[in-house]
Parts: C-alpha cells; structure tokens; sequence
C-alpha cells in the first residue's frame, strides 16, 4: 500500500529569524553572589600574597615602575589590590569584533552570546576515508569555508595546525588561509612579534587601510601569555605586548587543569584562573589604558584516576559557566570554551558533551564561545562533519538562550478562547497564529531527523553522522565565500609568502 511521505521542513535562510549571534544569556548561574564575591577576594589575596612568576623583562619593569612590588629572588611579582581596581576602570566593557562583511559583526560583552570554533588540533579526520591524518593548510581554508556558510557558527578561530608548511610562514599562511575563506570575524594566534605584524599588515590590505582596520577590526588575537599555574610564558608575553600597542583586540587566554596546574577544588581553580586573568588586565591597562582586551578564561577538568584531560565533563560545564558569571562580575567581556569533547567520532558521546557544555556556558552568558563546533579526541582533532552536526547542536543551544517571550499576544488568551470556545475548531493546526510563529517561534533542525521511521527507512536509514557527511561535502562543493579583490590578494602575495592555492583562496 502507497504511503504518503512527509518529509522535514528544514530552513535555511530563514532560520536566523528563530535564533541569530549575540542573543543575551544569563540564567544560569552556578556560583551564589556570595560565592562570586569570595572568589574575587581570594583572587586578589593570591596576587597580593602569592604573586606572578615574571622573568626579568620589560613587562617585569613595566609592573614594578606602576609600583607593583618585585622580588628578584625568585622573579615575583606582587599586585596590590589598589592597581587591580584602577585596571578594572580602564577596561572594556565591550569589545566589538568585525567580519569582512558587517552582517557578521559581532559586540562582546554583558551576556551577549556568540558560539564559534577554535582550538589547535594537529589531526582531521578524513572526509572520504574516516580515518585520521594529519591536518594541513587546506584544511584550514575549507574548514574556513563550512564556517562560512553554517548559519550558527559565529566566528572563525583556527581550529587546526597547518602541519605541511614550515613553522616561520605559519602564522601569516594561517591567518590568510581563514581571512579568505570567510566573511565572518576571524582570530588568529601569533607565535612572535614579527608574525603579529604581518598579519596585522594582511589584515588592513583586507580591510583597505591601517586605519580602517582601526575602525572595524576584522581580525584579533588569542594570547595564551601564562604557563599555570601563575607564571607568565615569556615569549608570549611579547607578543601580547605588541598586540596590545597595536590596539588590536586581544583574548587574554588562560587554561588551568584542575588537579594538574591548578586545585582540584573547582572553587580553587575559579581563584587561580581568575588571579591570573586580572594580572593579564592590569598589565594590559598599563601598557595602554582603554586597550580592548577580553577576558580568557578556559578552565579544564583532570580525571583524576588517570591524569588525563578531559573535555566533556559536567565539571567543565559548570565551571565555564562560572567564568562568564566572573565576567559578568566585573562588566567586562569573556572568551571561553564548550564542545572539548573527548570521543574520538561524531558519535551519541560526542552529542551529549558537546550538548551538555555549550548549553552551559550558553546559558551563563558567555560571550565568545570558541571550540564550540568541530573537536573530537578532546582537542586533537577536528572532523568537517562534525561542524555541521555543532551547527546544529548551537542552533538549539541559542534557541535555548533566546528563552520564552512573554507578551500580550504570546499569552494568547484570545487564540485559546477561539479555539476551545462555542464553535471553536478544538485544535490550534491551521490558525493563523500556528501558521504565523511556525517559523519565528521554532528551531528546526537542518540535520537532526523528526521523520516518522517508515519515512527515514525510505530515506536510506541514514544517522546524523552520515546525513552531516553528505552536507559537508555539499557545501565544500558548492559553496564559495566572497573572495577578497583579485589586486588586494595579489598585494599580499607580492608582501608577504603565501603558499595556499589561489583557487583555494577563492581566486580563479
């Protein structure tokens, strides 16, 4: 017998009318105001009594001139309480981050929420062989364009190590590889002085002058400047430097594990991370005043039966989302994680950590969300399917943040008496409120499946993980960002030694 088939209705275009970049978050909180307020003072007792390891260098001397006291015996330096709250005055409360194209900007701070990817993974699992390799440049200009064309993924961070190139064109191939392959904000990591500056000279060709860079940043940094627990990295430490001087925006990124290099009290750990992100603000503040820095906080979790890191855990959960409480705390912009998952495929484990963690953060208010699409194997590798499932998961994860509007017509005290009163149809299929929220009120999944079995069995049976794999190469295929114009691209070439294929740069 012929059955009639219905299949799902899944938007696209439309859907940013459900859910959309920088909705605000903030209902859940797992530290008390009490709690907050413990940790702030126990954050500056460990840097008044504790210290920062610095070595001797002109951040040292730039601390100890403020009048931060230092002790050359074991390279300590002291922060008083009084230079912490002058920081805090200085700082941002928001940060805005720009996209080569202006529907895709993107304002951090209270708890505007935006999800995006991240990371540093040296593996990718293969597309066609589902088997891991080694990660490339070419990975990170196609990941660049999934990213491009995922409605729920909001910013581009590398998310893998281009492992074919040679180290001292890393930085610049990188940031060039994922500046054209988007339109969205992009962020980018520097591992010297020099490569700071040429992504920063790459970025204002992009943008059209130095200046205009300035006016709408369309790139910013993450600076991972301190080795926990509280010691800053040296080198690092430069290039945050030049990063701050240069009046980019830069993430102050801290990452603690908790029972490895930082408590494992989860509250000990919020203290330590937190001494070592108001350390970062005071020195930013006092390189330059007003300099638009965000807040780093990417808290980890040991199990501490084998040591090992952990990513999914609900401890790594609560604890991200007492990091955008922290941020909240102060009035100043956060960067954080969700979606370290620690299983190695696109599996049910994969769901339910990446659920369970952005979900959390989400909620709290973070600002800027990265890892928060494509990482399996708890940070080592990243899988093109698996951005197209996360943007699905962070689809729901915002619905979810956009919570419930309460308004005269959402009440509907007039639908229900037309529909249960005399005369009344007994159902609300068909009216025109149904008709008029179906696609402002609800989040339909573009990938997860609501058909009924004997439908998905006509379909081919197919899992998320297969129906994922089919749309990432859809849109590797078919999709192409807006290039950058043919004479920037040529000028950067020109300047700086670029290695991606033009074609894979979106130039004929």
């Amino acid at each position: 017998m012929a059955r009639r088939r219905r299949r799902d209705r899944r938007r696209t275009k439309d859907q940013p009318a459900v859910v959309s970049p920088g909705l605000p978050g903030g209902w859940y909180k797992p530290l008390t105001e009490e709690g907050l307020q413990r940790i702030h003072e126990a954050s500056l007792t460990v840097l008044e009594q504790t210290g920062i390891e610095v070595q001797p260098s002109e951040c040292r001397d730039i601390f100890r001139d403020a009048g931060a006291k230092v002790d050359e015996s074991n390279n300590r330096v002291y922060i008083p309480r009084g230079m912490v709250n002058e920081a805090l005055a200085t700082a941002r409360n928001e940060v805005t981050l720009c996209g080569r194209d202006p529907r895709h900007d993107i304002a951090l701070g209270g708890t505007k929420v935006n999800m995006g990817t991240g990371g540093a993974a040296v593996k990718v699992l293969d597309i066609d062989t589902q088997r891991a390799r080694e990660s490339t440049l070419a990975d990170v200009a196609q990941i660049g364009r999934l990213v491009d064309a995922l409605d729920n993924i909001h910013f581009y961070l590398r998310a893998c190590v281009a492992r074919d190139i040679p180290t001292e064109i890393l930085d610049t191939n990188t940031y060039y590889a994922a500046a054209t392959n988007t339109t969205k904000h992009v962020t980018v990591n520097a591992f010297s002085v020099e490569s700071v500056r040429e992504i920063i000279d790459i970025a204002a060709l992009i943008a059209g002058s130095r200046e205009a860079l300035a006016e709408r940043p369309i790139v910013s940094f993450t600076a991972c400047w301190t080795v926990s627990p509280l010691r800053y990295a040296s080198d690092t430490v430069e290039v945050l430097t030049e990063v701050v001087r240069q009046g980019i925006p830069v993430f102050l990124s801290s990452a603690p594990q908790s029972g490895a290099t930082s408590p494992a009290a989860l509250a000990g750990s919020l203290v330590q991370i937190n001494a070592e992100e108001l350390s970062g603000v005071v020195y930013t503040q006092l390189l330059n005043p007003g300099a638009p820095v965000v807040l780093g906080y990417v808290p980890s979790v040991s199990d501490l039966r084998t040591g090992n890191f952990v990513g999914g855990a609900p401890e790594f959960a609560m604890m991200h989302a007492a990091s955008a409480q922290l941020g909240q705390f102060y009035n100043l912009p956060v960067y954080n994680s969700s979606g370290l998952a620690d299983s190695k495929i696109p599996d049910i484990q994969a769901g339910y950590e990446k659920g369970i963690t952005g979900l959390a953060a989400a909620l709290a208010g973070s600002n800027y969300i990265h890892h928060s699409a494509g990482f399996l194997e708890s940070m080592l590798t990243v899988a093109y399917e698996q951005y197209v499932i996360d943007d699905d998961i962070n689809g729901a994860i915002m619905r979810a943040v956009r919570g419930i509007e309460v308004t005269d017509e959402t009440l509907s005290v007039d639908v229900i008496d037309a529909v249960c009163g005399p005369g009344g149809a007994g159902h609300y299929l068909g009216t025109p409120q149904s008709l008029e929220m179906m696609n402002t009120e609800y989040y339909y999944p573009h990938t997860g499946n609501r058909q009924t079995r004997d439908d998905w069995e006509d379909d081919g049976s197919l899992d998320m993980w297969t129906v994922a794999r089919q749309k990432a190469r859809r849109l590797l295929k078919t999709h192409q960002p807006a290039p950058i114009p043919a004479a920037v691209d040529a000028e950067i070439r020109q300047r700086h030694n670029i290695v991606l294929p033009p074609e894979l740069a979106g130039q004929a």
